[in-house]
């Protein structure tokens, strides 16, 4: 009986893309650094995260030839070693988790960047959206600001409780326990004034409650403990209103340093809208101005948008800021920030439909915008109300909030200025086509539709 020869089955592998391509494995304290087999005679190294460490993997990567580094965004821990290889001129591509998260076989340091590796060199890793050095510098500032409002936030929460505590309902009378009332008469309580009509007398006279309503609020027990931690938390208010005004001047430096894409004296700003005239998270004069230095940056006016605040802008400009040239596309801006459908298909069949799960500080903030069009009377405001009737609010938000980014990836990216009138004749188009469809339906069961007095839509 013959025997049966046995069969050598070559082993085919994706043509190399990136042969100068290496891969790193980011940690807290160590660092795994992967080159092609060729290039070393031990091509996987570890290194420590000591900034003398970090020099050292770029020197052996030069010595390799290695032109273009992927690593993961893992935490922080990235930033120090991605800035150190850029200014050495090499080309970093910081990828998602995401796509090399398929590691065959038991997962370890060596594995990851090993894989990491491969994945470059066969070019099968896309670079995440990383804005310029000026605008990370002022997106850094934004963050750590908005961190500092959460804190403050939280010692007014504490300031309440205390006022709970003495059963002094003065935060449920006024509006804003913080602002100039509220302060005045907290600051003459911890002075030790007790009178409640002197206190009542310390009102703006802005405020709605009367002052008898708001003498009835201070009658209460005053008591030594909930005083103390009143006096505390107003003074831990007090620092981080100082470290965020400080934190606003700086941001007002950098932004200054930012590429003039207008001139404000040259091609003046049109009048700004009653949102940011009558600005309440900040003082007026501070949106006005901050308006005019967003225009100035990006080369056009984000908040004539419906629905877009200069807070809103200025988020565009920390995390994005005002080059879009990297996304080919508004389809491509708007997956970035996870406001897109993401489909998942197989054998034909849906078996997934939704939007994907980003933390997007960006994302967040058009959605924010979003919410605030469900009474504007513009035409982004009747879509808006127009899909909340439809599919409910949630997804309402996520489709007006993409229609948004649509259009600020437009404006930045050709410099045109935002015209409604294009959005409302698209509502008008949809409501011609829902009469004929109703026409045609009623002319089919034998009925005629009159129509009656217009109204709005």
């Amino acid at each position: 009986m013959a025997r049966r020869r046995k069969t050598k089955h070559a082993t085919v592998g994706l043509p190399v893309l990136n042969p100068d391509a290496a891969g790193i494995d980011i940690g807290a304290t160590e660092m795994y650094v992967a080159v092609p087999p060729d290039r070393d005679t031990q091509p996987v190294r570890c290194f420590a995260s000591f900034t003398e460490d970090l020099h050292s993997i770029a020197d052996w990567l030069q010595q390799c030839r290695i032109r273009t580094v992927a690593m993961e965004s893992t935490g922080v821990y990235w930033i120090p070693i991605m800035q150190i290889l850029e200014k050495r001129g090499l080309d970093v591509y910081l990828v998602n988790a995401r796509y090399a998260k398929n590691v065959p076989g038991r997962r370890t340091d060596v594995c990851d960047c090993l894989w990491l590796q491969y994945l470059h060199a066969v070019g099968l890793l896309r670079a995440s959206f990383r804005p310029a050095d000026k605008v990370c510098a002022v997106r850094s500032l934004l963050r750590h600001r908005d961190g500092l409002v959460e804190l403050a936030t939280c010692h007014v929460q504490h300031m309440q409780k205390a006022l709970d505590q003495m059963n002094l309902q003065l935060h449920h009378v006024i509006s804003d326990v913080t602002g100039t009332t509220g302060l005045a008469i907290i600051e003459a309580i911890l002075a030790g004034e007790r009178d409640v009509h002197k206190l009542a007398r310390m009102r703006d006279p802005r405020i709605r409650a009367s002052a008898e309503t708001i003498a009835k609020s201070l009658v209460g027990d005053y008591r030594t403990e909930h005083l103390f931690t009143l006096r505390q938390s107003v003074a831990l208010f007090r620092c981080y209103e100082k470290q965020i005004a400080e934190c606003a001047t700086e941001m007002q430096r950098l932004m200054n340093e930012l590429e003039m894409k207008a001139d404000p004296a040259s091609r003046p700003l049109p009048p700004a809208k009653d949102s940011v005239r009558k600005c309440k998270v900040m003082p007026p004069a501070r949106a006005l101005s901050l308006r005019v230095e967003l225009y100035r940056v990006l080369g056009v006016d984000l908040t004539t948008i419906p629905g877009i605040s200069v807070l809103n802008a200025q988020a565009v400009v920390a995390e994005v800021g005002p080059d879009v040239s990297k996304f080919r596309s508004a389809a491509a801006f708007s997956s970035w920030m996870g406001l897109c459908p993401d489909n998942d298909v197989s054998g034909g069949k849906v078996l997934w439909s939704g939007t994907r799960k980003v933390n997007n500080r960006l994302a967040t903030a058009l959605r924010m915008a979003a919410q605030s069009l469900q009474r504007s009377e513009s035409a982004l405001g009747a879509f808006y109300r127009r899909i909340r009737s439809k599919l409910g609010a949630p997804k309402a938000v996520t489709a007006t909030a993409h229609k948004l980014a649509r259009i600020i990836y437009h404006m930045l990216r050709t410099g045109e200025a935002y015209d409604d009138s294009i959005f409302a004749q698209m509502e008008v188009n949809h409501r011609t086509r829902t009469e004929n469809r109703l026409k045609a339906q009623a002319q089919a069961l034998g009925f005629t539709l009159v129509p009656t007095s217009s109204h709005a839509y």
